[in-house]
């Protein structure tokens, strides 16, 4: 079949979750409340860095990057559920062609960013616990612009021949993605033409994407817990240990549910268990984050509660 007889399709619908319509109030009211707390929690963290003095350094500043990739994943993805949960035909469930593509391009490079973020904020820890008197000369101003522009830079490079590959695709037959957004694999099953390249692309990106940045940041946390047991002090270690164990929770988080999704065999796939882990990364572990990197660390409390006496104090003179 010629390409030209195939290119018809202009548009996908975006099924959501659920096909059941007395689902789709319940699943509205659970993902916009957790799309808001994601925002308002992740917003306090940002905020929190920028106006505090004792949150000035690089640690927060990365802190601050995650926090940002957190919101700007989370709105590229959940307002088209929210959308799709409150239309009741599926021709309101349209989703022009480009878009989609721009949506898929747009999640994947966000996703391969946040990699590279965490192997950064693993190194900045690794330095700071196992070289602390090098840790200013060598996470300065200039090292922090060169890392960040490095991980938003190979995030998005990364993921531009996947978006190329898919928009080169033909589709014919159904429209119907049976997902809540453009999701890789959603769209490969839709397609009408020999995937096989875009696959070995996928798992090929997926090694260097996933598994490089995990192997620096575990090699980096076993370089930091062996430094840590040389400590004679037990408070001394938990200190440390209290310091690390927000991100370790985090990495693992985002990395066992990310891998799981994009390394497994197309064999193996699972239609309800690719929207679980989606799930998961697109909502879950960012709503999880501030709370992960707030509730367990100190500075960041202290300058919470700072900022909410401060506001109590502007209320009380109005």
């Amino acid at each position: 079949m010629e390409r030209s007889n195939q290119t018809l399709l202009t548009e996908f619908l975006i099924l959501g979750l659920s096909q059941n319509p007395q689902l789709q109030v319940p699943i509205f009211i659970l993902f916009l409340l957790m799309y808001l707390i994601t925002l308002l929690g992740n917003l306090v963290i940002i905020i929190l860095i920028c106006t505090d003095a004792h949150l000035q350094n690089p640690m927060y500043y990365f802190l601050m990057n995650l926090s940002f990739l957190d919101i700007s994943f989370t709105t590229v993805t959940i307002p088209k559920l929210l959308a799709v949960c409150l239309k009741n035909k599926k021709s309101d469930k349209s989703i022009n062609f480009s878009l989609c593509i721009l949506q898929f391009y747009l999640s994947i490079s966000f996703l391969s960013t946040e990699f590279y973020l965490l192997s950064v904020m693993a190194y900045d820890r690794y330095i700071a616990i196992c070289n602390p008197l090098r840790y200013a000369a060598i996470m300065n101003k200039r090292a922090l612009v060169l890392l960040t522009a490095t991980f938003w830079i190979l995030g998005f490079l990364d993921t531009i021949p996947h978006a190329v590959l898919i928009s080169n695709l033909s589709f014919c037959g159904s429209n119907e993605i049976n997902h809540f957004f453009c999701d890789l694999a959603a769209l490969l099953k839709l397609s009408c033409t020999d995937t096989y390249i875009i696959n070995i692309v996928t798992f090929g990106g997926g090694t260097v994407m996933g598994l490089g940045p995990f192997m620096l940041t575990i090699t980096s946390y076993v370089l930091i817990i062996s430094n840590i047991m040389k400590i004679p002090s037990k408070t001394g270690r938990q200190k440390l240990f209290s310091t690390c164990s927000s991100h370790l929770t985090a990495v693992f988080l985002f990395y066992g549910t990310e891998l799981g999704v994009y390394l497994r065999p197309t064999s193996e796939y699972s239609l309800d268990k690719d929207k679980l882990f989606a799930v998961m990364y697109t909502i879950v572990i960012p709503m999880l984050n501030p709370i992960l990197y707030s509730l367990r660390n100190k500075d960041t409390k202290g300058a919470l509660k700072k900022a909410l006496g401060k506001l109590r104090q502007t209320n009380t003179l109005l």
